[in-house]
């Protein structure tokens, strides 16, 4: 350490420095990261799972989206609860300096899928993966069991070929696929 430095000083730089690094990884977590920090404790007190958060635009107006689950279901007064309780904390913490809409809402029989423990859940259960582009045989969209995935893939069974592999970053969405489509 700098000799220009008393013994007693160390500290308090370090203190300063630590609280000016903690305010800039503050400041550079998204909307997204800060809304789940604060909803994922109310949610697990309501006795939910927090399934995903979102902050998108639609037309002119802002909406923060913040789906819960739970086993057997949720039902209107899970979201009408989770909805009152992260009132006060969004104003209080105020993570959101625009104009939005609070929508706290179940993630649906087809839901996406947006987390590695999402598809862990759901192994060998069916999905549809929908591509950013089209596949070498033409398809934007693919259905079939998950059979595996990692960082880099999924894994599907049940399509034209026994197995076929998708590259994640090729991958603009998955859903849980529950209903047969009408084609």
């Amino acid at each position: 350490m700098c000799s220009l430095l008393k013994e007693w000083e160390v500290p308090a730089l370090l203190s300063v420095l630590w609280r000016d690094y903690m305010s800039s990884v503050q400041k550079s977590k998204t909307i997204v990261e800060k809304v789940t920090e604060i909803a994922l404790p109310i949610a697990e007190d309501l006795g939910l799972e927090l399934w995903d958060v979102k902050f998108i635009r639609e037309g002119s107006n802002w909406y923060l989206r913040v789906f819960i689950d739970k086993e057997g279901g949720v039902s209107l007064e899970d979201c009408e609860n989770m909805s009152r309780a992260l009132d006060e904390p969004l104003e209080v913490e105020d993570p959101i300096s625009k104009s939005y809409c609070l929508e706290v809402c179940s993630p649906g029989i087809e839901r996406e899928l947006c987390t590695d423990e999402h598809l862990e859940k759901f192994i060998g259960h069916m999905l549809k993966v929908k591509l950013f582009g089209r596949d070498e045989q033409g398809r934007k969209t693919l259905s079939g069991k998950l059979e595996f995935f990692n960082k880099d893939k999924i894994v599907l069974s049940g399509i034209e070929e026994f197995y076929t592999t998708i590259l994640r970053k090729n991958i603009s969405r998955i859903n849980l696929k529950v209903l047969e489509e009408n084609e």
